[in-house]
């Protein structure tokens, strides 16, 4: 509900700018791309239990404080010109409780997906993983689908003053449901409260690096006894920062063999092609009503849950690689409507087109998504799996968080065209280092004489 409302709420505070929904991006992208690889870390430290009792008290407290923040906005909207100071104070407040938010959630996606699903898989056929995720995703698009049109309605037809004390009392309301549901899975599975495996750092491949490090120092300094102590200094830095946790997740991520498909992932949330914060707000400043977006945005993730639907059958039958690249290459056909969208006159026909587009582009995100999920779980070490979540999802983060930096550089909704296309060189750049990866790993993108056959026995039919 809250993803879908903020960007309705601030181009309501600040009409005629994209520039506080995409400041309020800015804030929450920069935090999780900061702090993500450390909340990957303290998911990997901490019990499962106490892992689920953080995660849910953050989450749902601070989005009842971020929804209690906007009503006061919302009830003196005359702040900004009688209280410049105060009206700041409560933007502000909004940004650093939706942070703490989405750190939160973050901490819980992090747990639910890559630790749970893997462990809960674990004895059973392989395809039992590929049915969970799809079942864990299906779950999150079909409350993607209810939450933005109850949310449109409230806006439409009652009043945004509504819709953010809706919120607050939701949260309320979720945290209890949400905790009672997730301990009797944990409660439910044994494996579960199970002690994990640390993570077992590399000490012998540390201490080569540092005795070589120490050897050339001290080799180097032969005759010349006086520059040994700020030498050695400089080397107890270089050791502190190549031990520092947050170089440490970097330096565990970038050695796995799933590195290119993260990153094209990644670059798939330098977009505006979605229903995100910036595409809401130059869409109601096109004057289409907030519940046609909340519908729009339910038929897109109607389409995604029927990528969760889709995506079991083509992985038992073209593997988790070649899923992934006949999705994002799917996702790209669908997304040329949105660029169609740019040389249409009409603006409502535009709008309409831009988001026919992005709806139907959705299929293949989710396939994609789900199926560079399955590779990490399969591939990444059970060890690093939290580490490697937490790194993943702070660069994701980091391209979310240029997303809103472009929006505040190009923060007139009349510029929104530009936005659109840089988003689509982007998919079209992700495309192409997942088609590398994939010839990389099998040496041919497609069987070229089975295309022959097929053309074949098509001519003759």
């Amino acid at each position: 509900m809250w993803e879908f409302s903020v960007g309705l709420y601030m181009i309501d505070v600040w009409p005629d700018s994209l520039f506080l929904a995409a400041a309020y991006g800015v804030v929450e992208s920069a935090s999780t791309a900061l702090f993500g690889p450390l909340v990957g870390q303290l998911v990997d430290k901490l019990t499962y239990l106490k892992v689920l009792q953080i995660w849910l008290l953050a989450q749902n407290l601070s989005f009842m404080v971020a929804g209690g923040t906007v009503v006061a906005v919302l009830i003196y909207p005359d702040l900004k010109s009688t209280n410049f100071t105060a009206f700041i104070s409560l933007i502000i407040l909004i940004n650093i409780s939706g942070a703490i938010g989405i750190l939160s959630t973050l901490a819980g996606t992090i747990l639910i997906e890559r630790e749970w699903v893997v462990v809960i898989s674990e004895g059973h056929p392989p395809d039992e993983l590929t049915k969970m995720n799809s079942v864990i995703r299906r779950i999150d698009l079909i409350c993607k689908l209810f939450a933005p049109v109850a949310t449109g309605f409230i806006i439409s037809f009652v009043s945004l003053r509504a819709s953010a004390m809706a919120l607050g009392l939701w949260n309320v309301i979720s945290v209890c449901l949400q905790y009672w549901l997730l301990m009797s899975v944990y409660n439910g599975i044994p494996a579960l409260c199970k002690k994990r495996v640390p993570r077992v750092v590399p000490i012998d491949l540390e201490e080569h690096a540092s005795t070589s490090e120490e050897t050339r120092l001290l080799s180097s300094s032969d005759g010349n006894d006086s520059g040994l102590p700020r030498k050695r200094w400089a080397r107890r830095v270089i050791e502190k920062i190549y031990n520092n946790p947050y170089v440490t997740s970097w330096r565990v991520y970038m050695h796995q063999d799933v590195v290119l498909p993260g990153v094209a992932l990644a670059l798939l949330y330098f977009t505006v092609l979605s229903f995100g914060t910036l595409m809401t707000a130059a869409l109601q400043w096109e004057g289409i009503p907030a519940y046609i977006i909340g519908i729009a945005r339910g038929i897109s993730a109607t389409i995604g849950i029927a990528a969760t639907f889709l995506y079991p059958i083509l992985q038992s039958r073209i593997s988790t690689l070649r899923t992934g690249v006949w999705s994002i290459w799917s996702q790209w056909t669908f997304l040329l409507v949105c660029i169609g969208s740019i040389f249409v006159k009409n603006n409502l026909i535009s709008a309409y087109m831009l988001m026919g587009g992005v709806a139907a582009s959705r299929l293949g995100l989710w396939m994609f998504d789900l199926s560079v999920i399955q590779q990490m779980q399969d591939q990444v070490p059970e060890s690093d799996r939290c580490i490697v979540g937490g790194v993943q999802n702070s660069i994701q983060s980091f391209l979310d968080l240029m997303t809103y930096v472009t929006g505040l550089i190009i923060s007139n909704p009349q510029e929104f065209w530009k936005l659109n296309v840089i988003s689509f060189l982007l998919v079209t750049l992700a495309a192409t280092l997942y088609s590398l990866h994939i010839y990389r790993v099998r040496k041919h993108l497609f069987h070229f004489e089975k295309l022959f056959q097929l053309v074949q026995w098509s001519v003759r039919s």
